[in-house]
């Protein structure tokens, strides 16, 4: 029963993000020249996480992220069981609530989705550029929720620092590709979506997942010790 509780809140959680965050952008045509825009995506993102954080955690963590969850589960903080219910639970929700949001405004519309840095002075190259952002983007988003989850003098203001953070890296990746830093979050819109969407959508299932492992190494290597002492 604990399990399919947990299974129920991380799909709960990341079909919320998706509808409410991923709705914004979709409503609000973000984009890097909408600044209003820009900042409400941002915004969103963020407080759905500080919501999820003060209604879900208690049952499953609110993870709602796949990069989150491999984070944990290299920190021993979850065994392989639990991570593979979280995500089946997180990729389910995505795809319902990308769902409901092309029911509520239409499945032609961008559902959120990600999509590669196109600027043609990128010299990186369109797909490499995007990769980097979203493996830095997730480091950071990754390495903070487990440092500050990581000691109970910190469990009543972590889902606001989470939240805050994911309202930082949205700040500053929506720019280069939307900023996914979330394999499932992205998921839902790419699947509707298909064509590019769901061409690029390796990048948003790769990156992410290294960002959080590495950020899960250099957690265990800096922090973790330390927090034992």
């Amino acid at each position: 029963m604990t399990m399919v509780k947990k299974f129920c809140a991380e799909f709960i959680g990341t079909f919320v993000l998706v509808l409410f965050a991923c709705g914004t952008a979709t409503v609000l045509n973000c984009s890097a020249e909408s600044r209003g825009a820009y900042i409400l995506t941002a915004l969103a993102f963020g407080l759905v996480i500080v919501a999820m954080a003060y209604s879900i955690g208690n049952v499953s963590g609110c993870h709602i992220n796949p990069a989150v969850s491999l984070g944990v589960l290299i920190t021993g903080g979850m065994s392989i069981t639990e991570f593979i219910v979280y995500i089946v639970a997180q990729f389910a929700g995505s795809t319902a609530g990308a769902a409901v949001l092309g029911l509520l405004v239409g499945f032609d519309t961008s559902l959120g989705a990600n999509a590669w840095y196109l600027a043609s002075e990128n010299s990186l190259g369109s797909w490499k550029r995007s990769l980097l952002i979203e493996v830095i983007l997730t480091f950071v988003f990754v390495l903070v929720i487990l440092a500050v989850t990581s000691k109970k003098k910190f469990e009543k203001i972590a889902g606001i620092v989470i939240g805050m953070t994911l309202t930082l890296v949205h700040i500053f990746g929506i720019y280069f590709t939307g900023t996914s830093v979330n394999p499932a979050r992205s998921f839902g819109p790419a699947i509707l979506k298909g064509g590019a969407a769901l061409q690029s959508y390796w990048v948003f299932l790769v990156a992410p997942l290294v960002g959080g492992a590495l950020a899960a190494l250099v957690f265990k290597f800096l922090i973790k010790d330390k927090n034992a002492e």
